[in-house]
């Protein structure tokens, strides 16, 4: 995994791998600091922010912080928050039609980041698995999200830039009472290029400027904390698209 954080207690994170039998709790919940100003910019914006767009460049560890920020406060049961539940959408989907099983069945390959987030953050496999059966973690595509009310929620909207513009307004007003919602993405790196299937985010980026609450990061090069051959790669395609885009 590469390393987006910085673990303050690699001895907690261990212990916890020695009994899979146990419910994950708080305590199991690595400690980690932010290791860039963006980073850190979020984790100072958090707690007093009901609604955030995390935004920018691959590889800046933007869902991995939104994941972890989340789950310490779900984790806590002196909070609101009974649940983390993330929404992304199946884009290639059209692409997978053969797999065997229902749509919930084949949204699960769409789970895969998280359960090795969580495998990190808890320093064991089963974390993601056993955070779902706990009523933790809930995971959903776009498909499910009409037609209900996400109350005492934390919601991180993930990969936003594969939604269009209706998937977009549909998330954001199915947030009830006493819930938060964080939207990750970038929109350079979309899959949506159908005319009648665009990417809606940057026009959400625009009415969320509208929004006095709303906060806005954007991570950039500098935030890039997956690889330097990551690094090196979007700074040159960033240079390439300046130049002959």
């Amino acid at each position: 995994m590469a390393k987006k954080f910085q673990v303050v207690n690699e001895q907690q994170t261990a212990s916890s791998s020695q009994n899979k039998t146990l419910r994950i709790k708080l305590e199991d919940l690595a400690i980690i600091e932010p290791l860039t100003d963006n980073q850190r910019r979020f984790f100072d914006l958090y707690n007093n922010s009901k609604i955030m767009l995390l935004h920018g460049v691959a590889g800046t560890g933007k869902s991995f912080i939104a994941v972890y920020k989340a789950l310490e406060e779900v984790l806590d049961k002196s909070n609101i928050y009974h649940n983390l539940t993330i929404v992304r959408s199946a884009v290639p989907s059209r692409e997978i039609g053969h797999l065997p099983g229902d749509e919930k069945e084949k949204a699960e390959v769409y789970q895969l980041p998280y359960v090795e987030i969580c495998a990190d953050l808890f320093g064991r496999t089963d974390a993601f698995q056993r955070l779902t059966e706990q009523g933790v973690i809930k995971f959903m595509i776009t498909s499910f999200v009409r037609g209900i009310t996400m109350n005492n929620s934390i919601v991180i909207v993930d990969e936003a830039q594969n939604m269009n513009d209706m998937e977009l307004n549909s998330i954001i007003t199915r947030v009830g009472l006493n819930s938060k919602i964080i939207f990750c993405g970038d929109f350079r790196q979309t899959d949506l290029y159908k005319k009648t299937d665009m990417s809606g985010l940057k026009k959400f980026m625009v009415i969320a400027d509208m929004m006095p609450s709303f906060q806005v990061i954007e991570f950039d090069v500098k935030d890039i904390v997956r690889s330097d051959i990551v690094k090196e790669y979007i700074i040159a395609r960033l240079n390439y698209e300046e130049q002959y885009a």
